[in-house]
């Protein structure tokens, strides 16, 4: 090879990486830092749209975000964000304040003693701790809702659970999703 085409072969101003030019690229602390954020919050206004239903089948979306966030990718949300993302949750849940700043808190704690125990997980693992903690988190909130819950009535959340365990998977697909468009590398100007 000649030292002319060494050169070419080096890094030029046209030159592509698989993330695009290789020069003025960086990624965004604003992206990094708020798209996680942003979608847990967006999650959390799910109870606004206009779902017409005779018994509770929403799927509790900020909930389920959170968790796909803490699955796909364990160190980025520190543990106590809990307490704002589940402040801002209760304020259009209808829970009473306080519910989901508990339970979400909980959660995380929980997810943390689990990644500790089992640094390597699989599918099938994460779906069903997800799941468990769904569960216990619709079930929960139910109780903490100050309704004269008995086992009959326990039954009629059922299909919410269902339904958001079925969901969970597509949920933390989307949120893979997201952390590619998080870590998307943007032009710098210096």
């Amino acid at each position: 090879m000649s030292p002319e085409r060494r050169m070419d072969a080096r890094m030029t101003a046209t030159h592509r990486d698989r993330f695009g030019k290789t020069i003025n690229r960086d990624h965004s602390v604003i992206l990094a830092h708020g798209v996680p954020l942003l979608t847990i919050v967006l999650g959390s206004l799910a109870p606004l749209l206009p779902v017409i239903a005779a018994g509770p089948v929403m799927p509790p979306f900020g909930f389920m975000i959170l968790l796909a966030w803490r699955i796909v990718r364990p160190g980025l949300l520190p543990p106590w964000i809990g307490l704002p993302l589940g402040a801002f949750d209760d304020l259009f849940s209808g829970q009473p304040f306080g519910n989901a700043i508990l339970l979400w808190s909980a959660a995380i704690l929980a997810l943390d003693a689990i990644e500790a125990r089992f640094p390597w997980r699989g599918f099938w693992q994460d779906w069903g701790t997800a799941s468990g903690l769904i569960a216990a988190y619709l079930v929960l909130s139910a109780l903490f809702a100050g309704g004269n819950f008995e086992a009959g009535r326990l039954a009629l959340i059922i299909p919410q659970i269902v339904l958001s365990v079925l969901l969970f998977p597509i949920v933390a697909r989307m949120v893979s999703f997201f952390d590619r468009v998080r870590l998307f590398r943007i032009k710098v100007v210096r």
